[in-house]
């Protein structure tokens, strides 16, 4: 099982949903970046479930970082940060052992793992092993907002309720990053009437998350195997719940002329730029200088309690499976700031490649 991401900078994820804690651990970061615990804690509030309707699972989310920070700043050191769990109730998942929920990892975990996979609430497949994430996440967004570079991630669309894409982008990602429902238009309270809809029918609703990486410079990537795109697709598709990545217009190319998408070079103030945007700030695989925007699709939760065909892969009989236990009609939401979290690995990570780990105190 390979739990690490990342080249220079490197982040490994450990633990499952169940189990006594889960954590993560930043390798790769100079001596010398501050760590602010309330950063930490604030990006870890915002993943946490706040609405009506979403799960009724509510970890306190407390949190110790054990290695590789000194006196507020990190030491050089591989930093760890643990996470107790607290709040499990492994008895929902023992009356329906060996039923694979439609569209979990049920079934392929166990024939991987050789049926010694923890089943409790999906193991290390769970939606609980980002937490780990959007802790070791905030580390590093800080350190890149200290180099001038700002990432921001909102929904762009719940259901059938749609935000406006990002457009005026300092401001924009500043305002997002701010609200626990981040939207830029005010349509969070159609978005949650939306998935509280979804949930009152028994069933969920998916969307889609937008992300901005403002402030980049020029030259980030490599033209092939290493490309930006490559590199962003490879660490968002590894969250549970992505099922769609498109850079800038994206398939929108598809329906259109080049004289209408390509983006028009100018220079203004010395500084080379384009006037449009529709690649989304990668040329070649290799960051341009505009913003790199990108948006992904996030499908409904697979945990419903709406009757389901399935199997039973213990006994090998066909069964019916309706989901009890505490689960979101939309992650959506909680979705963004794990996005946010791992583009920041993913930035800081080419930032190193191209110009050294000390980029990021220099």
């Amino acid at each position: 099982m390979r739990n690490t991401l990342g080249h220079n900078v490197t982040l490994t994820i450990f633990g499952e949903s169940h189990g006594p804690a889960i954590g993560a651990v930043i390798d790769g970061l100079p001596g010398g970046i501050k760590v602010s615990e309330d950063s930490i804690k604030a990006a870890l509030d915002k993943r946490r479930p706040s609405n009506k309707g979403e799960t009724s699972r509510v970890e306190k989310d407390s949190f110790s970082i054990v290695s590789g920070v000194f006196n507020g700043y990190t030491n050089g050191n591989a930093v760890t940060i643990l996470i107790p769990n607290s709040d499990t109730h492994s008895n929902d998942y023992e009356a329906n052992k060996g039923l694979a929920r439609p569209s979990h990892a049920d079934y392929v975990a166990h024939e991987k793992y050789n049926g010694y996979e923890d089943y409790r609430g999906g193991g290390h497949f769970s939606g609980r092993i980002t937490a780990a994430i959007v802790a070791a996440g905030a580390i590093v967004i800080d350190a890149l907002e200290a180099k001038g570079i700002k990432i921001g991630t909102h929904i762009e669309q719940l259901g059938s309720v749609k935000d406006t894409r990002f457009d005026v982008l300092n401001p924009e990602i500043d305002a997002v990053n701010a609200k626990s429902f981040p939207t830029i238009k005010d349509v969070s309270d159609e978005m949650l009437k939306e998935m509280e809809s979804a949930g009152k029918d028994m069933d969920s609703v998916g969307g889609i998350v937008e992300g901005a990486v403002a402030g980049l410079p020029v030259g980030l990537g490599e033209p092939w195997f290493s490309s930006v795109e490559g590199e962003l697709a490879n660490a968002l598709f590894s969250i549970g719940g992505v099922k769609g990545i498109e850079f800038g217009l994206g398939f929108g190319f598809a329906s259109s002329h080049g004289s209408e998408v390509n983006d028009p070079l100018t220079v203004a103030d010395g500084k080379v730029g384009t006037t449009s945007n529709n690649n989304g700030g990668i040329n070649g695989g290799i960051t341009n200088g505009m913003p790199v925007i990108f948006r992904c699709a996030i499908k409904p939760t697979p945990s419903i309690a709406k009757e389901q065909n399935t199997v039973n892969f213990l006994t090998g009989d066909n069964a019916k499976l309706s989901i009890v236990g505490r689960h979101d009609p939309a992650i959506v939401r909680r979705i963004a700031p794990i996005l946010r979290a791992i583009t920041s690995f993913v930035i800081a990570d080419l930032l190193s490649i191209e110009w050294g780990r000390n980029f990021l105190v220099k």
